[in-house]
């Protein structure tokens, strides 16, 4: 079963969407900020704009300090995590529709106690809903060679349409032969099997990751029950999101 899980939107007021996210005791901070512009890789003829994403654990998140990475801004786990988290969020937005931004979703580990690439999505995608309700309701149309400017409009502009789809994500594995979800750092730390699974509401996976941790593997029957154990519990994270969403 999930561990508890609780929203606090609008933790700080300074980015366009911030999330403190809490599921049992892993504790994450996610901001998205808008910026005007694409970046340099961009097509001069390509539509919409881009999203990235950072990830970060902070030094007083695990019981032992951790050192602040000594070169960048994070190590070659928070790389691999990171690049997790912007690919899933890029796979339920049509990034065509959001004009010429840059939306930089950031995310820091305050406290962790397992699953925190997996709470990092869930609480992107909540703060993303937020950031995109806080777009310029006005934007140029999306046309070959369009550049920011606040003078061109298109009326019809809604930055909620953007969204394609709801998008979750949960850990899972197989601790003691038996399938957990939302593994804690004890169970996961006891894990012959490890997954962690990004799903949307309209039923597609957009990442699976998974690992023997005990070197002899897994069959196809475990990856069927711990898929399907993922999918529930990613289906009561979005009722979760949605109920904060629709807060005021």
């Amino acid at each position: 079963m999930l561990r508890p899980i609780r929203i606090t939107r609008s933790f700080t007021q300074t980015p366009a969407g911030s999330v403190l996210w809490q599921q049992g005791n892993t504790v994450v901070f996610c901001t998205t900020s808008v910026t005007p512009g694409v970046p340099p890789w961009f097509k001069p003829d390509q539509p919409g704009g881009w999203i990235t994403a950072e990830y970060v654990m902070l030094p007083g998140s695990t019981p032992q300090r951790k050192a602040w990475p000594k070169t960048g801004h994070t190590d070659s786990r928070g790389t691999e995590i990171q690049r997790l988290i912007g690919r899933a969020l890029r796979g339920v937005i049509d990034l065509s529709r959001i004009g010429p931004h840059t939306l930089a979703v950031d995310c820091q580990v305050l406290q962790a106690d397992g699953g925190t690439r997996t709470a990092c999505i869930s609480a992107a995608y909540v703060s993303l809903c937020d950031a995109l309700a806080k777009l310029p309701r006005e934007l140029p149309a999306p046309a070959p060679n369009a550049k920011f400017d606040p003078r061109v409009v298109n009326k019809d502009y809604n930055p909620a349409q953007a969204l394609t789809d709801q998008l979750a994500a949960v850990s899972v594995g197989i601790v003691n032969g038996q399938v957990e979800l939302d593994l804690d750092y004890i169970k996961d730390s006891n894990a012959s099997v490890d997954m962690n699974v990004a799903y949307t509401k309209s039923g597609k996976f957009v990442e699976i990751q998974a690992a023997a941790e005990n070197g002899q593997g897994f069959d196809r029957v475990a990856v069927n029950q711990m898929l399907d154990a993922a999918v529930k519990g990613c289906e009561e994270i979005m009722a979760i999101q949605t109920e904060s969403l629709q807060a005021k």
